[in-house]
């Protein structure tokens, strides 16, 4: 069966840097969009960022460009998305998720087939 495995996530002050992986198994990763969705507590889950199946093409939230950067490795079945500034309004918990559709604008939890189970980040001010 498909799973997505993320980790990554902890403790990290106001500026400080994470480095979030998820590895993919059981499906045909190289095939796939991914993204990267986050949940804050009370809040709607909001598409992060997003990252073609060549890794020439990525899509960001307004709120975390120039501060975060999505990337893959289709060898290792692994998508990375590296957060630097990080603020204490990107606290939630990260998800990722696989899409088969090309990567799109407008990304929404209707359009994932596959998710992750979640990793916690947690910035402190």
């Amino acid at each position: 069966q498909v799973q997505l495995v993320e980790s990554g996530g902890g403790l990290v002050q106001a500026g400080g840097s994470l480095r979030l992986s998820c590895a993919a198994s059981g499906l045909t990763f190289s095939t796939y969009t991914m993204d990267w969705f986050r949940q804050a507590p009370g809040k709607e889950r909001e598409f992060v960022a997003g990252i073609n199946w060549s890794g020439d093409g990525k899509l960001y939230v307004e709120s975390v460009k120039g501060r975060f950067t999505v990337s893959r490795d289709n060898a290792k079945n692994t998508v990375y998305l590296q957060m630097n500034s990080l603020k204490p309004e990107d606290t939630a918990i990260y998800s990722c998720a696989a899409d088969r559709a090309p990567l799109r604008y407008k990304t929404t939890e209707s359009h994932i087939d596959y998710w992750g189970q979640g990793t916690q980040v947690t910035v402190s001010s």
